[in-house]
């Protein structure tokens, strides 16, 4: 059985945030987290990415390449590609759009995991997803530190593993209750809301 994160882990370094916060999804959410905190420690971020490894090891074939979208995988991209001994990349977004820099390239045929810090909708994963299959990837599966898109499979029908999974509530900004009780917002995180 793999030993998985726990929120108390995140709470403890300050990971797991309350208050009111405008996800990069442009979702409202009275919880954020902040996995850099978690991340920060090499100790941790060594230790999240051979559980995220070993989970990725008991799912799927063993891949050629770990693929993050920059900013939040980079650091658990590159550990869970470490504790495979496979190469890592990470896609940027440029111009609104991912897209593979600094001369990383994919190869045709080549068995790719997608690895993301914290997937809400999905959105990035699924960018670096289409971008790793637009260059000739097979896309084994998808992984990430913590999962609150909630129970579904947001990828599916790739197979989807987390450390750990959260049901945090999250609503349109018309409908956050948080805005309608005048709470102040924060955008926390590195990608702009579009």
């Amino acid at each position: 059985m793999t030993v998985r994160l726990t929120l108390a882990e995140l709470a403890d370094c300050g990971a797991h945030q309350t208050g009111h916060f405008r996800l990069s999804s442009g979702l409202h959410s009275s919880h954020y987290l902040q996995c850099a905190l978690y991340l920060a420690d090499p100790r941790r971020a060594g230790r999240a990415g051979e559980l995220l490894a070993s989970t990725i090891d008991g799912t799927v074939d063993h891949p050629d390449l770990i693929v993050s979208p920059a900013l939040g995988g980079v650091i658990i991209g590159h550990e869970t590609a470490r504790a495979l001994a496979v190469p890592f990349l990470f896609a940027e977004r440029t111009d609104g759009a991912m897209a593979l820099r600094r001369g990383f390239a994919l190869a045709p045929g080549q068995r790719v995991v997608v690895v993301e810090d914290v997937v809400t909708t999905g959105g990035s994963s699924r960018e670096v997803v289409a971008l790793a299959e637009a260059g000739g990837a097979e896309v084994l599966a998808v992984a990430s530190l913590v999962n609150r898109a909630g129970p579904d499979n947001p990828f599916h029908p790739l197979p989807f593993q987390s450390l750990l999974d959260v049901s945090f509530p999250v609503w349109r900004p018309e409908e956050c209750p948080l805005c309608r009780d005048g709470v102040s917002i924060q955008k926390p995180g590195s990608r702009p809301i579009t």
